[in-house]
């Protein structure tokens, strides 16, 4: 089921890449990305959205997503990753 759902991040975060700037004549620009990158920047902040999700899907893809959260959230949980 992962294969699935890691497949389906992957493709989603390939087409904001692809049609990143259908997305931004769509929904014009973030202020929060034009504030960040500069003028310009919402159509690089939709590319970066969809390479964090495809790299997200790849990990979730491969089963290795869980150990990264459980990293992540250790200090809050008191979860050994040992």
């Amino acid at each position: 089921m992962f294969i699935l759902y890691g497949l389906g991040i992957m493709g989603l975060g390939f087409l904001i890449v692809y049609k990143s700037e259908w997305i931004f004549s769509n929904f014009g620009s973030s202020s929060s990305f034009e504030k960040i990158f500069g003028p310009g920047g919402s159509r690089l902040g939709y590319k970066l959205v969809g390479i964090a999700m495809m790299f997200i899907g790849l990990m979730i893809l491969t089963g290795m997503f869980s150990g990264l959260l459980r990293w992540i959230l250790s200090p809050l949980l008191r979860y050994s990753t040992y």
